[in-house]
């Protein structure tokens, strides 16, 4: 059968996922039992039999696909990716191409259609991670150059059951690639994945991971993940960091916990604020964070998260209009304060500080400020402004509006907001003789300058 190639456009199909912003990463299988990350089976080089057995066993009792659903709605979350296949090759739905999964093991139950039915009905955008290698299987740790036999039966076995579920459970808007290394797009046969994708589900968007080469590189700052592709899929997948892709869209995906993403005991908790902090940097830069949560091994989303994520969700019922769908707003030098974000010819300025001074300095803005305020507020603030310096007054103490969480102003400009040709630059880029007038003013001599 020949495969037929998806014609619905790219930015067609990207629209609702650029003004999304935000999605929840949901790590979970029998490794929540073990406890010791989701690579613990690798990682700990456990004797395969053993793992499988106490695998075989795990009977989360207290899953509930429509609570962890309520907790991403609260959080402000606007779709989520769950783990269909990690790489230990437990398969969290109802398979015909192995026993080692939630139905035919202990659950007896289909983990997928259950989260894609409850987080559906809940108005999310549902996605599906897939781990391409599973590390239990001799052939995908084959050689695979010329197709020997066992890389081929291992290859079509992860085809056919990306096949299963993709057509078993209705429209899945993101198809999140894992598990590449060490193989190479020819080996995978990775164009004829996305064919297999786009063919079941033409409006479907799917990450990059779909080789072992990685785009990002040391020049670049950025930290390598194997299994990432320049060319394939819909959008870029920094993970641990917010480094944009420079040639896509892209998604920082990024943990709640200091490094693990399936359950760990113990585990320390980022703070709310450095959790939010993430948000807004994406947002800024003008990407998506998908943050991770791991529900323990009963299936029940643990507590530390659930109350970091609601304080989240309620900053973003009064903030949200500065995260959700504007365009990257690094328009001004203004890390000293926090960030910027655009939206139909306003600025929004996210300050990062728990407490801020009454007059908020921003320097480079070419654009005239018409009005400032508090946002989620009635709050309106002072502006002052004379050529590129404004001076924003009246704001407001920390804890007086909302949360002691990152106050947002917006500022409504004559139009698109535009910098100076000084303000587009950053303090370390652009042509550092740009800063010689501002040096001379106060004159030539190291003394302190006297008047």
């Amino acid at each position: 059968m020949t495969l037929t190639t998806q014609k619905i456009p790219q930015d067609v199909r990207m629209q609702w996922f650029r003004a999304a912003r935000y999605g929840l990463f949901i790590h979970w299988g029998p490794y929540a039992a073990l406890g010791f990350g989701e690579q613990g089976m690798l990682r700990e080089h456990m004797d395969q039999r053993e793992y499988e057995r106490r695998a075989c066993a795990w009977n989360p009792a207290h899953f509930d696909a429509k609570a962890w659903a309520d907790t991403a709605v609260r959080g402000g979350f606007k779709y989520a990716v769950f783990t269909a296949v990690h790489h230990d090759g437990y398969c969290n739905w109802d398979t015909d191409l192995t026993d080692f999964s939630s139905m035919k093991q202990a659950p007896k139950r289909d983990f997928v259609a259950e989260y894609v039915e409850a987080f559906r009905e809940a108005g999310l955008k549902v996605g599906l991670y897939f781990s391409l290698g599973d590390l239990r299987i001799p052939g995908y740790w084959s050689d695979s150059t010329g197709d020997p036999p066992d890389w081929v039966a291992y290859r079509d076995y992860t085809h056919h059951r990306l096949r299963e579920l993709l057509s078993r459970y209705g429209t899945i808007d993101i198809a999140w690639f894992d598990g590449a290394w060490p193989h190479n797009a020819n080996a995978w046969q990775s164009k004829k994945i996305l064919e297999i994708c786009h063919e079941l589900q033409p409006h479907i968007i799917t990450n990059n991971r779909l080789d072992a080469e990685s785009p990002y590189s040391a020049a670049q700052g950025a930290m390598e993940m194997p299994g990432e592709s320049s060319t394939l899929g819909d959008y870029g997948t920094p993970e641990h960091h917010t480094t944009p892709d420079p040639n896509r869209f892209w998604e920082s995906c990024q943990v709640s916990t200091s490094r693990l993403w399936g359950f760990t005991p113990g585990e320390h908790w980022r703070p709310t604020w450095d959790l939010l902090d993430n948000l807004c940097v994406c947002a800024s830069k003008g990407g998506n964070l998908l943050m991770n949560v791991g529900p323990d091994g009963e299936g029940r989303i643990p507590p530390e998260f659930a109350e970091r994520s609601d304080a989240i969700g309620r900053w973003l019922a009064a903030n949200g209009e500065a995260v959700y769908g504007p365009g990257a707003g690094d328009i001004t030098e203004f890390i000293s304060r926090g960030y910027q974000t655009v939206r139909d010819g306003k600025l929004y300025l996210i300050l990062r500080y728990e407490s801020q001074p009454p007059t908020v300095r921003v320097y480079g803005l070419a654009s005239r400020v018409l009005k400032a305020r508090l946002l989620g507020s009635d709050v309106e603030l002072g502006v002052e402004q004379r050529d590129a310096e404004l001076h924003i007054t009246g704001v407001p103490a920390a804890g007086t509006h909302g949360l002691p969480l990152y106050p947002v102003i917006e500022l409504t400009c004559d139009g698109d907001p535009t910098a100076t040709d000084f303000g587009k630059q950053r303090i370390w880029s652009g042509d550092p003789r740009r800063y010689r007038p501002w040096a001379e003013a106060r004159g030539d001599s190291p003394y302190v300058a006297r008047d």
